[in-house]
């Protein structure tokens, strides 16, 4: 990280509990060379053990890693960055407006068969990632899933989470593919309105469908990282903290361009 990526991160980032006095253990490393080692690991895509030396050791780094997914220091850290960029776009830190959409992608040998499966649609043998994001592409909510789940039973749990999490959140665009009884869930269940963007097919040419653009941008953003290019992961929880380191290297180095 650059000196000004590295202000972005630092105001950003959770409290640890042991300077808040409320117990642990104080960190035995400095937090800018874990984040930069993390970044280094996401964004190239290396094993762990292939840390370079000029970052801690690999399995302090890992440790790291681990701890800030279970405790939720990630995801805290990543909605702090997403606040601070809608807040700078002019926008409300809450949306009240999301898109969701899905993206399928092969598991690599590692990947068990319990968490992978076969999508008929796009003939690719993994797992599929569905996301929400907001209205300028920033993530809302990841769920990884195995590629054979419908993207009408993988949407419940994840508009779920997101409604439960964003209470002015009452919009939420999709495309046909999640059509039928879930539009009647979602307004009956978390009174949200679930409005379904159909391609037309009497336009010829290339056609821009409202709002479905931006969910397709930001997962061409996530596929610029090469472990979200293929599924490395054994757990899928891994693979949705990818998805969040990635989107945080993006949000941070947006605001740093704009606060220089």
């Amino acid at each position: 990280m650059t000196a000004s990526e590295w202000a972005v991160v630092r105001d950003a980032m959770p409290v640890p509990a042991w300077l808040e006095g409320r117990g642990g253990r104080p960190e035995g490393y400095c937090h800018r060379q874990m984040i930069d080692a993390v970044r280094y690991l996401v964004d190239n895509g290396i094993k762990w053990r292939s840390m370079p030396g000029d970052f801690p050791a690999w399995d302090r780094v890992y440790a790291f890693a681990r701890r800030w997914r279970d405790q939720g220091l990630l995801a805290e850290l990543h909605d702090r960055l997403r606040g601070q960029v809608r807040e700078d776009a002019g926008r409300d830190p809450e949306p009240g407006a999301g898109i969701i959409d899905s993206q399928s992608l092969r598991a690599d040998a590692v990947v068990p068969r319990s968490t992978s499966g076969y999508d008929g649609g796009k003939k690719i043998t993994g797992r599929k990632r569905h996301i929400v994001v907001d209205a300028l592409g920033l993530l809302l909510a990841v769920l990884v899933t195995a590629a054979d789940v419908q993207d009408r039973i993988a949407a419940q749990p994840l508009l779920a989470r997101v409604r439960g999490h964003f209470h002015p959140l009452i919009l939420v665009w999709a495309d046909s593919g999640y059509t039928g009884m879930l539009v009647d869930w979602a307004r009956d269940t978390l009174h949200l309105t679930l409005r379904i963007v159909r391609r037309t097919d009497t336009v010829p040419g290339f056609v821009v469908l409202p709002r479905r653009w931006v969910v397709e941008r930001t997962l061409s953003w996530l596929m610029r990282t090469r472990p979200l290019v293929r599924d490395y992961e054994k757990l899928p929880a891994v693979h949705e903290q990818m998805v969040l380191w990635s989107m945080t290297t993006l949000m941070t180095r947006r605001l740093a361009r704009r606060r220089a």
